[in-house]
């Protein structure tokens, strides 16, 4: 069963995550599926990338929580979100995530991995991993406050606050912020076309120009997260997490 949803229109590429009933968490399958995605988009012709939510009122709510519990330090080690992460901030051309609902933890760092992120009204961003014992490790620690700021990530990180749309818009979290869920798909379409209209060969090189300014944090990450992967404390909180969920 796919959780991936691929549309190619033109030179933009439409990559919707399709696991309604988990909130679009990511788990290994839909992790596994965007690889290939990603990298059959960057074997092909030029493209935008634009990620977004096939349902209403929704991103990307996290990683699943079931499986990062039972996941240990060799789990954390292979950097299954982090390298996905990576990949995409470093597809050849532009990407767009059209956030349309809560961007919570691993959905919050597939948004920042994104070059453009618009919102509609309904766009929340969270990092609550401290609280499930775990550090941010697919990229928040650096990609956060590269984009809002290192008061803003402070706020999200140690004290677990969410920003709506319009602050996350203030933050620099959110590049504009629409109306509502069709005018934020309109939007997306519009800017890709922009983009697609200047030289494919002139943006893949500008792109590799500005991750020259890319901050080499992600092997600290991952050793950490190896570190508290194997820890009792966040066992125990991903379990309470789960419980008050399924109650």
């Amino acid at each position: 069963m796919t959780v991936v949803r691929v549309d190619r229109e033109d030179h933009l590429l439409w990559v919707g995550l399709d696991r309604p009933a988990k909130h679009n968490a990511l788990d290994q399958a839909m992790v596994a599926e965007l690889e290939a995605v990603l990298e059959a988009a960057r074997r092909g012709d030029p493209c935008v990338l634009i990620v977004h939510s096939t349902t209403p009122g929704m991103f990307a709510a996290g990683a699943d929580i079931a499986e990062l519990r039972d996941r240990d330090a060799d789990a954390a080690l292979l950097a299954i979100n982090a390298g996905l992460f990576d990949r995409l901030e470093a597809h050849r051309w532009p990407t767009i995530a059209l956030v349309d609902g809560p961007a919570f933890g691993g959905g919050c760092e597939l948004a920042l991995a994104c070059d453009f992120r618009i919102g509609s009204g309904n766009a929340r961003f969270a990092q609550p991993e401290p609280s499930l014992g775990i550090i941010a490790g697919a990229g928040a620690n650096w990609r956060l406050p590269q984009l809002a700021g290192l008061a803003t990530a402070r706020r999200m990180l140690y004290a677990g606050a969410r920003l709506d749309a319009a602050q996350a818009l203030r933050a620099g979290l959110l590049d504009e912020v629409v109306d509502d869920r069709a005018r934020l798909v309109e939007r997306g379409r519009e800017l890709a076309a922009a983009i697609a209209e200047r030289s494919w060969r002139a943006l893949e090189l500008t792109k590799l120009a500005l991750r020259s300014r890319r901050p080499a944090t992600t092997a600290f990450d991952v050793a950490a997260q190896a570190l508290l992967f194997d820890s009792a404390d966040k066992h125990t909180r991903m379990t309470a997490f789960l419980e008050r969920r399924n109650r």
